[in-house]
């Protein structure tokens, strides 16, 4: 029913991943695979409902309607058990965006946050500009090269200036769907330190079975309480470009707390025809995402079976949720700048540089796979074509 073979072409767009290239890798030459959006057509019922709404000649200022943020409140209930309400809910253009008013609200200068990484530079970066104090409380790898919390060094590191804590579930680069137990240690640790917890869940429907995302405010009525949620479409369904997205904050007086900073940012109510995309996706996309998802775990076992086969050199970190493949390449014996160069130049692929995502990434790269079927074809011939050579000097 849902085609993923291939896609429009994106070079002669403004496509932040092709516009780049020169600026970011020193030449057009490389199949750009880092951006976190697809190289996948967004959906028709998506743009359908958009030109349906452009058929009015007026497109101005325009409230969020109540029926695209119940739209969303109906998914997540039904798709991952968690029940916000309408009064939770706030518009917000980008998760990143959401980040800063959370530090803005919850923290003041020089009071420590909390941020796990190697994960998604904004993480800490937003820190930093606001002048907080960042507190790393790095993943530990485990054993078969998947990643969970260190949860002896989270609470070694909490003092009384620790007030938030930066939570990315999924995780962004490492692909883990974290436990409920996982999830409920740290949920326990933060409600008795008084710590808010800020959950970006951008990409809570990117999740392959049998592993399941658990909303950090569904935990608890206590996780509830100090939560603060990111949520929308634009991972999902390839809408960044729409710049919609909300937040969730169920308890009321954060709620107000926050409500404080937001204001002050003005946010206003976005774009009425990302209103339209927003509710059309979270109204018909269950069937799309469910072949989307096959889709995917196709790409990743390309992935997969090109590291069996050079599994000296690279190893594939195991995935639970995203799209996003992170690349061991630590056995290819690269210093950092030098296996960025060789992804370039050799493989002529586009990715980012572990190093991106903390101290904690060094000899890893981040691959975007959420790609049609013949551009992954074209990038896993690259990369063995380029592996094999490695392999024989």
């Amino acid at each position: 029913m849902f085609d993923f073979s291939s896609a429009a072409s994106r070079e002669q767009s403004n496509a932040e991943k092709y516009t780049l290239r020169e600026e970011l890798f020193g030449t057009q030459d490389v199949l750009p695979a880092w951006v976190a959006d697809m190289d996948i057509n967004t959906p028709d019922f998506v743009l359908d409902a958009v030109k349906k709404r452009l058929e009015h000649p007026i497109v101005g200022y325009e409230e969020v309607p109540d029926s695209a943020f119940l739209a969303q409140i109906a998914w997540m209930q039904k798709r991952h058990g968690v029940a916000f309400k309408r009064e939770d809910m706030f518009y917000s253009h980008s998760v990143v965006a959401s980040m800063a008013v959370v530090i803005e609200a919850f923290t003041r200068r020089g009071e420590g946050v909390i941020v796990q990484t190697p994960v998604y530079s904004p993480f800490f970066n937003t820190v930093k500009k606001l002048e907080r104090r960042l507190v790393l409380n790095s993943l530990k790898q485990r054993e078969d090269g998947s990643y969970t919390f260190d949860s002896e060094d989270f609470k070694a590191k909490i003092d009384k200036s620790t007030k938030l804590l930066l939570l990315c579930s999924p995780h962004n680069p490492v692909g883990r769907v974290w436990r409920e137990e996982e999830l409920r240690a740290i949920a326990e640790v933060c409600y008795e330190n008084d710590i808010i917890v800020f959950a970006d869940e951008i990409h809570c429907d990117l999740v392959y079975k049998p592993n399941r995302h658990i909303p950090f405010a569904s935990l608890s009525a206590h996780a509830r309480d100090i939560s603060v949620s990111a949520i929308g479409v634009g991972k999902t369904f390839n809408m960044a470009g729409f710049a919609m997205s909300s937040i969730a904050v169920p308890n009321a007086a954060l709620r107000k707390q926050f409500e404080k900073a937001y204001e002050r940012v003005h946010f206003a109510q976005g774009a009425v025809l990302s209103h339209v995309a927003f509710e059309a996706a979270y109204t018909e996309g269950e069937g799309w995402l469910e072949a989307l998802l096959q889709h995917l775990q196709k790409n990743y076992a390309m992935l997969a079976e090109l590291s069996r086969n050079y599994a000296d050199l690279i190893k594939l970190t195991p995935i639970e949720g995203t799209y996003l493949a992170w690349l061991d390449c630590r056995g290819m014996g690269l210093k950092d700048k030098a296996l960025r160069e060789w992804f370039v130049h050799e493989a002529k692929l586009g990715l980012n540089a572990g190093l991106s995502f903390g101290r904690a990434g060094s000899g890893f790269m981040r691959l975007n796979f959420a790609v049609p079927s013949d551009t992954m074809a074209e990038i896993i011939k690259r990369l063995a074509g380029a592996l094999e050579k490695h392999d024989k000097n």
